[in-house]
């Protein structure tokens, strides 16, 4: 009887460990069945050694003509600084159409406050130049708290919300007035072919003072004088890559320091296969 009993048992339980493994199974199969990959999600990354920020492409070209604005009127990163936060609260750094009651573009300045026509506010250069002269007239901005300047010239409802996005905006600054090299890179879609047409219209619009060339191997070869050669030259190719989104830009190198695009890509710069010339940034 006892023998009897326990291969009873025994059977019962190799029976149970036989449904668990099959269910295991089909849960196993099921969830293979259900994996689904993960859409791409491009983006630039700009650091400062110890903490990173990012932002979208869209929003990443508009940080840059920012910038590229502000090294136009020879204004200091601060301002840039001040600029991209005030943009980053009032629009996310898009210029959209819209906003509280007629206020409008990067800045979301409104006509009816004098700021312009909806045509000139919905134009980033001219919004941001508007922003700038009105900064500029602001006594000691350079020394004041980011609310204390944004609010200065924006008048907003709520100053201290600006505060929250002085990391991310002095991170892109920095980056984009050339004072940190290689500490703005950017994740982008699979490469297409470039266009150069787009490059030089974007280029003359962002840094009319910058110059473009095609140099022997067919590379469009960027160069800018703002006092300092490699300055200069990281204000270039953070430029380039910031804006690749738009251009079409496949590669950026500078120095021994190359930039490419593509979805399995990192974000940063990694040493250049083929090295340029130090302070020159070659594009293709």
């Amino acid at each position: 009887m006892a023998s009897r009993r326990a291969r009873r048992a025994l059977g019962a339980v190799t029976a149970v460990a036989l449904v668990l493994a099959i269910a295991v199974g089909g849960v196993v199969l099921l969830l293979r069945s259900l994996e689904v990959e993960l859409p791409f999600v491009a983006q630039c990354t700009a650091s400062d050694g110890e903490s990173s920020a990012s932002l979208e492409p869209d929003q990443t070209a508009n940080a840059a003509l920012i910038a590229a604005i502000a090294l136009e009127r020879g204004l200091p990163a601060r301002a840039v600084t001040i600029a991209i936060a005030t943009a980053m609260q009032e629009s996310k750094l898009r210029n959209i159409d819209y906003g509280d009651r007629d206020s409008i573009g990067l800045f979301q300045q409104r006509p009816s406050q004098g700021w312009g026509t909806v045509e000139q506010i919905m134009d980033p250069v001219y919004s941001t130049n508007a922003f700038y002269d009105a900064l500029v007239n602001v006594d000691g901005y350079e020394d004041m708290e980011i609310t204390e300047a944004a609010q200065a010239v924006q008048r907003s409802a709520y100053p201290e919300a600006y505060a929250q996005h002085e990391p991310t905006a002095r991170m892109f600054a920095s980056a984009l007035t050339g004072w940190s090299p290689g500490a703005l890179g950017c994740r982008l879609a699979t490469p297409t072919d470039a266009d150069d047409g787009a490059l030089a219209d974007m280029l003359a619009r962002d840094l009319p003072s910058a110059s473009i060339a095609t140099d022997d191997s067919d590379a469009v070869v960027l160069s800018l004088d703002v006092g300092d050669g490699d300055r200069s030259a990281w204000v270039l190719a953070h430029w380039a890559v910031a804006t690749a989104a738009v251009t079409g830009v496949q590669q950026v190198v500078v120095g021994d320091l190359e930039w490419t695009r593509g979805e399995d890509a990192v974000t940063g710069w990694n040493p250049a296969p083929e090295p340029g010339p130090a302070g020159v940034v070659s594009v293709r």
